[in-house]
């Protein structure tokens, strides 16, 4: 969330912001609000101060024998107009906080500004690999070999929805203990979380309002099916104040995710790209504010570190404005190729929110030593996404044999196996 005084002093900055991502302009109305916020203010400062001359002259009257039936009416109406003024101004607050809660982020300087034709690579690692066959896309070849299953997985909860087997689902498992224990030997504090989170902490991180379409609703219990890690990690500091001397949190989880993405029902319906459920390593950093832009070069890498050790091919992009989510000011895309489907396939998006969640859930820092508190910056990254990083795998590991060779690293974690056939 952004500062109110920082939108107020900053209007046609936000505007423009706003409208490089794409969102929808309130800020009139915001403005419009605040300043009738002020004027409320006010004018409880003036019926304070006449209330306190009433109560004076009550008091005067009083002790001077004379008849404070007036002066004690007088006081009454005063008080009935200020908790008038109160309600009001409540009513008024919560509409700023409600606007306030759905204009974005506003874009860091380094970020190309335009539609997704706009992101910019950044780097390239590995070779994508040649095959003397043609490859075959990951769902033949996880039928043929009885690890996949679309149609049972569609039958048990409709589209969008899968079933591994076997050494799919070993090999799933094993992907993510190597991706925690990978993270935890870099400093990152392993957690297990909540899978349902209240809608103050989808808020906190910038779900909500905004993508509440996209969000699977328990209605009865008001609570959310997670669509990311991020939410309950982050939040388990919402409210707080943590010790500088934290600082940088660094803390890592395995979640599965659950998103409807309302209205990209047609697109990639083969397969594993895109789907309502999937598991996910989950990175986030709480940083000292002039420290998060180096923070998020130093995510990036972990979340590159894994892609490396699979050694699979990837190329790393900086998103432009229209590309960016609504709550962040910078992101980095990781984008795997997958030789099935001949096509890059994000499986890391790691983005720098600098105070903006922080505001939301009223998270701050301490300084070393005592002082004021300062609101920290929070980052997230994918370390990594499944199930496109296993896509990547069986498509860029098969051989002509139809089967799938291990990633080395990976053969620990899978008991000595070097190959599924």
């Amino acid at each position: 969330m952004l500062d109110l005084k920082f939108i107020r002093e900053n209007a046609d900055l936000v505007r423009t912001a706003i409208a490089n991502k794409h969102e929808t302009d309130c800020v009139d109305e915001l403005l419009r609000l605040d300043g009738r916020r002020r004027e409320i203010i006010a004018e409880v400062e003036t019926l304070k101060h006449e209330k306190n001359v009433a109560s004076e002259n009550v008091a005067k009257t009083k002790k001077s024998g004379g008849d404070a039936t007036e002066a004690i009416l007088a006081m009454r109406v005063v008080s009935e107009k200020t908790q008038a003024l109160d309600e009001s101004l409540r009513g008024v607050e919560e509409q700023i906080l409600q606007l306030q809660l759905r204009i974005p982020n506003m874009p860091h300087a380094d970020v190309p500004i335009g539609d997704e034709s706009a992101n910019r690579d950044i780097r390239s690692w590995g070779e994508q690999p040649k095959f003397a066959f043609k490859p075959a896309p990951h769902w033949e070849l996880g039928e043929a070999l009885g690890i996949y299953d679309g149609v049972a997985g569609a039958n048990v909860s409709g589209s969008g929805f899968f079933a591994l087997r076997g050494a799919g689902a070993k090999l799933q498992r094993a992907l993510i203990n190597f991706m925690l224990d990978r993270h935890v030997a870099h400093g990152y504090v392993e957690h297990r979380l909540p899978y349902l989170v209240t809608a103050r902490a989808m808020q906190g991180t910038g779900q909500l309002p905004k993508l509440a379409e996209d969000m699977y609703h328990i209605e009865a219990d008001d609570m959310y099916l997670i669509p990311t890690a991020e939410v309950p990690l982050t939040n388990l500091n919402a409210g707080s104040i943590i010790s500088a001397d934290q600082l940088p949190l660094k803390a890592v989880a395995y979640t599965p995710c659950f998103r409807r993405e309302a209205g990209a029902h047609g697109k990639d319906t083969r397969g594993m790209i895109r789907v309502h459920q999937f598991d996910k390593v989950e990175l986030v950093k709480i940083v000292e504010p002039d420290r998060s832009y180096d923070e998020l070069e130093m995510l990036v890498a972990d979340a590159e570190a894994i892609l490396q050790a699979l050694k699979l091919p990837y190329r790393v992009r900086l998103l432009a404005t229209g590309d960016l989510s609504f709550a962040a000011a910078k992101c980095y895309d990781l984008e795997v190729y997958a030789a099935g489907v001949d096509t890059w396939l994000e499986v890391s998006s790691c983005s720098n929110f600098v105070d903006f969640q922080a505001r939301r859930m009223n998270l701050r820092a301490r300084p070393k030593g005592g002082g004021k508190p300062f609101i920290p910056h929070t980052l997230n990254g994918s370390g990594l996404a499944l199930p496109r990083t296993m896509i990547a795998i069986w498509e860029n590991y098969q051989t002509p044999k139809g089967t799938i060779r291990i990633p080395e690293v990976l053969e620990p974690y899978m008991g000595g196996q070097t190959e599924i056939g």
